[in-house]
């Protein structure tokens, strides 16, 4: 790793987001770009959404300076600028369900189309050999940005958790690449890393960040996960990827799961699955009795443990086509789980009890 390591991009991306989330504050309250509480945030202040901006302000700076990813993926930031500003708006005017995932598709069609990074195999997820997808690759292509890119922004409900789940993928990915000899792709998830920790300090108030907590916002949350599908859909495809698609899958399989079942929880009830709730995986932790801290850190294991099947899979050889029906087998038990999470916690009470 440290031959394909670079100090100097990791440090100015760290230096810009640093100093962007302090300078960003009072323009937040100025222009409006705060978050205040009601039913669903309970937080105290008005809260300033600018973390996401200066996250990605952070990365472009430390490419362009540096010419450490700008040199390979221009497309990546005009994809990223867009996405970026979809949710700066979001957080500033709420905009409506369906006009943002409309914008959304827009965005994915410059990585698939523009950029030329889109899925052209599934890999052997069937058993019979490989799936390749063609021209309909785009198009999955597009519906799997829009998907992750929400699965992220879903998740994000409490202090820390987008950023932190963020953190543990692309570590994932970093040690991936390291395994599988593609080392020098490693500044790619790296520099992203180095603008999320300087957010994390002021978002989980460390020591010595306390008193300017400072929220992702739609902005951020849809950048980290635009990110992450982009740099998992560039190592898995081509003839010179870094690991099989089903392994990508399972990196992120967590915030994919709990999207998947919440919308259908929605689309069961006759609601918009596009609808904001308060039954996402940390409101059921937090209603079970446990701290946002516990929470976010029960979740993070959760991830991690994802990952974990995600990466053993890969070394291990295990067959594409037991990793996918394995996954697909997990989604259905964690879906029946969440539907009757509250049965089941009673149910648990009274075992213990007795």
């Amino acid at each position: 790793m440290f031959d394909y390591l670079q100090i100097v991009p990791l440090f100015t991306a760290f230096i810009v987001a640093l100093v962007l989330l302090v300078v960003m504050t009072p323009l937040a309250h100025q222009f409006g770009l705060v978050d205040q509480p009601n039913v669903r945030k309970q937080h105290s202040g008005m809260v300033p959404l600018t973390g996401g901006v200066a996250i990605f302000m952070a990365v472009l700076v430390a490419s362009i300076a540096t010419d450490v990813w700008m040199k390979n993926n221009p497309l990546f930031f005009t994809a990223s600028a867009f996405i970026v500003l979809l949710g700066a708006l979001d957080d500033r005017f709420d905009l409506s369900a369906k006009g943002r995932l409309m914008c959304q598709f827009g965005v994915a069609s410059i990585m698939a189309w523009s950029a030329q990074n889109y899925i052209t195999s599934l890999g052997d997820i069937m058993g019979t050999g490989e799936v390749f997808l063609g021209v309909s690759g785009y198009f999955f292509t597009i519906v799997c940005v829009v998907g992750v890119v929400n699965a992220f922004n879903m998740i994000d409900g409490i202090d820390g958790l987008a950023g932190g789940m963020s953190l543990v993928v692309l570590m994932t990915v970093v040690g991936l690449l390291l395994a599988t000899g593609n080392g020098s792709a490693v500044m790619e998830p790296l520099i992203i890393m180095a603008a999320i920790v300087p957010f994390l300090a002021f978002n989980l108030s460390w020591k010595g960040f306390k008193g300017n907590k400072i929220f992702m916002g739609d902005a951020g949350s849809m950048f980290v996960g635009l990110t992450i599908v982009w740099l998992l859909v560039d190592h898995t495809q081509g003839s010179e990827s870094a690991f099989r698609p089903i392994t990508a899958v399972w990196l992120i399989g967590l915030p994919l799961m709990d999207m998947a079942a919440i919308m259908y929880r929605r689309a069961r009830k006759g609601q918009s699955m596009l609808r904001p709730d308060r039954k996402h995986l940390h409101n059921i932790f937090m209603r079970a009795g446990l701290s946002s801290r516990q929470s976010l850190a029960a979740i993070l294991f959760l991830g991690a443990c994802y990952c974990l099947v995600g990466v053993l899979g890969e070394v291990y050889a295990v067959p594409e086509s037991i990793m996918f029906w394995g996954f697909i087998g997990l989604l259905v038990v964690y879906s029946f789980v969440i539907q009757n999470i509250w049965t089941l916690i009673r149910a648990v009470k009274r075992v213990v009890s007795k």
